[in-house]
């Protein structure tokens, strides 16, 4: 008896064992939509690699930050659909091969879509892996044309792309100033040539050249050699393709060795991050941006941001990038409420393509069949000797600029 006892107990124990396993096979079976990866019954994942150390974290950090912003919004209120949005990040450095790693990573451990990348080589390197896996690649933080166009059927672009930065960069610089002899410098890498092409087509269609240009490697502040290069071209402007930190260090040492140029740089710089490197030394520099002021009021969205980046972190500072980073919340947002309680990678197409507008409180964007960037605007903004932003619609009438290069002159 006690041996039958003793089967039984293992029978019973194995059964138990058993219906366990099955029972939680089944519960996650249940829990996943359709086998759709990253959609739940109360919860849908993405994915995002990004730079959050080395030279570009703080680009990393800020549209992380945005995106949480967002989603915890959202969350706060039950979600979409009952869902709640999660957000997996993993960091790349700003290298492309760890973008490759996370991306593929990301994707084998079943997010829905991946966003928020940060930088041209990382998504030029990533995009690849998500195509073949029929991943969606929400508002990457990058303007590269490679990314836009019919071609790229799963990248959805938020921002206006680099040749709009640099279109209105050139157009502010020769009629609002009538500069002519305008030099570039750019980072070594496919971030930096897009940079470039949009300068140099910007300068063709108004049939000048670029006086001179140069080059420093991703991931260094090794400006001194084309510092020297461009100084000896006599540029009125300078045009920089480059994060914030190896745009710091050039700016600085121009200042140093008496170089009164100006000097303008496009969003991908990450403005709060290149003027808390820039110190005193930052008053008159632009930077074109692709969203607007984050401390303004001209649309609803800027203050719905400011509230859920205090509601997510109450020491976060409101930023551009962390801007952008909202934003593509906000977007992920619209387009998981729009595909309803069937939500798929397939009705991401459906909801966006349509050629109508998207209205992410004031914020507009518009897709088609044939254009995967949402919004087309630029804006411009200049350092003030106080190190903060404002806003510029021209350089025609402002004294913000003047009175910062006089002020430059008088320190060098």
């Amino acid at each position: 008896m006690r041996v039958l006892s003793r089967l039984s107990l293992k029978k019973v124990v194995a059964a138990s064992i058993v219906a366990i396993l099955i029972s939680a096979a089944s519960g996650e079976a249940q829990e996943q939509i359709h086998a759709v990866p990253g959609v739940y019954s109360n919860r849908i994942v993405f994915g995002q690699s990004a730079a959050f150390s080395g030279p570009a974290s703080e680009l990393g950090k800020g549209m992380q930050a945005g995106i949480l912003s967002a989603f915890k919004e959202v969350n706060d209120r039950g979600g979409v659909n009952g869902r709640r949005l999660e957000l997996r990040s993993m960091d790349d450095a700003y290298e492309p091969e760890a973008a490759i790693t996370n991306t593929q990573r990301l994707i084998g451990e079943g997010v829905f879509a991946l966003i928020g990348a940060v930088g041209t080589p990382t998504s030029k390197a990533a995009v690849p892996v998500a195509e073949e896996h029929g991943v969606p690649y929400i508002a990457p933080m990058t303007g590269a044309e490679f990314l836009r166009g019919n071609a790229r059927r799963t990248v959805i672009n938020l921002r206006a792309s680099y040749y709009q930065e640099t279109e209105e960069m050139v157009e502010r610089l020769t009629a609002d100033l009538g500069i002519n002899r305008v030099a570039i410098l750019y980072q070594d890498d496919s971030f930096g040539r897009a940079g470039l092409q949009g300068v140099l087509l910007a300068l063709e269609r108004r049939k000048l050249s670029a006086i001179g240009t140069g080059i420093f490697p991703r991931n260094t502040v090794a400006i001194k050699t084309a510092l020297l290069d461009l100084r000896a071209t006599g540029p009125e402007a300078v045009i920089i393709i480059g994060p914030y930190k190896p745009t710091a260090t050039f700016i600085k040492w121009a200042r140093h060795i008496g170089m009164n140029s100006i000097f303008m740089t496009l969003s991908f710089v990450g403005s709060n991050a290149l003027a808390n490197e820039l110190g005193d030394e930052g008053a008159g520099v632009l930077v074109t941006q692709v969203v607007p002021f984050p401390t303004g009021n001209t649309i609803p969205a800027s203050a719905s941001y400011r509230a859920a980046l205090k509601a997510y972190d109450p020491a976060a500072k409101p930023g551009f990038i962390s801007y952008e980073g909202y934003l593509a919340g906000r977007l992920a947002i619209y387009v998981v409420d729009h595909c309803g309680k069937q939500v798929n990678r397939g009705c991401i197409d459906a909801v966006l393509r349509t050629g109508n507008n998207i209205n992410l409180d004031g914020f507009t964007l518009r897709y088609s069949k044939n254009d995967n960037q949402g919004s087309d605007r630029v804006f411009l903004t200049i350092i003030g000797p106080d190190g903060q932003y404002t806003p510029l619609t021209s350089l025609t009438s402002t004294t913000i600029l003047t009175d910062a290069l006089h002020m430059q002159k008088t320190l060098n």
